[in-house]
C-alpha cells in the first residue's frame, strides 16, 4: 500500500473506487478486493465516516484494520490504498482519478439499492462507471451489521473476519 502508482501506460489506466463503512471489514469486503484487483490497476478502498450507521469502530480504527488485513492479500501488483472519506462519493472519486466505482453485491435486495445508487452516480458524473462484483457463495450471507449483532450476543463470528478482526470486534464489546 506504500508503493507509489505506476504511470500509466499507453493504454487505459483504470482506477477503481471500493467504498464503504467497513465496520468492521469481513472476509466478504476481503473477497471483493481480491477480486477488484483483477479489472484495476490501482484500487482506492474509500472508509466512509458515515456517523449516520453509529459505527462500532472510529474511523481511524476502520481505516487501520482495513489496512493490516489487505496488506496480507495477493494482490497480483496492483496498487492498493485505504482512504478515509467525507465528502460526496463522487466528488472523492473524482479527487482519486478514478473511473470505476467497485460495489459488492451478495443479494437481490443489495441490487435494488445499489441499483437505485449507480443511477444517481452516472447523473452526477457519466464518465464513471458502477462495476457490481458478486460476492462469493462462501461470503454471500456475511454483512457488518449482522457480524456486529452476532458478536453483541456473544456468538462466534470466527468464519465471517480475520483472526485480528475478531480479537478487535470482541474487545469493544467486553468494554
Amino acid at each position: 500500500m506504500g508503493k507509489k502508482p505506476p504511470a500509466p501506460s499507453a493504454g487505459h489506466y483504470r482506477i477503481g473506487v471500493y467504498p464503504g463503512t467497513f465496520d468492521p471489514v469481513t472476509n466478504g469486503h476481503l473477497d471483493i478486493v481480491g477480486r477488484a484487483v483483477k479489472v484495476v490497476d490501482r484500487l482506492v478502498v474509500a472508509v466512509a465516516v458515515n456517523a449516520g450507521k453509529g459505527p462500532l469502530f472510529s474511523l481511524k480504527e476502520r481505516v487501520a484494520m482495513c489496512r493490516r488485513e489487505i496488506d496480507k492479500l495477493q494482490l497480483n501488483g496492483t496498487v492498493v490504498e485505504v482512504v478515509p472519506f467525507e465528502t460526496l462519493l463522487m466528488d472523492f472519486v473524482v479527487s482519486q482519478g478514478a473511473d470505476l466505482i467497485i460495489r459488492g453485491l451478495r443479494a437481490v435486495s443489495d441490487f435494488e439499492y445499489e441499483f437505485q445508487m449507480a443511477g444517481m452516480n452516472t447523473r452526477i458524473n457519466a464518465s464513471v462507471e458502477t462495476l457490481f462484483l458478486m460476492a462469493s457463495e462462501r461470503n454471500q450471507f456475511i454483512a457488518s451489521r449482522l457480524v456486529k449483532e452476532v458478536a453483541s450476543l456473544g456468538g462466534n463470528i470466527s468464519s465471517f473476519v480475520p483472526a485480528a478482526v475478531n480479537k478487535s470486534v470482541r474487545a469493544k464489546y467486553k468494554a
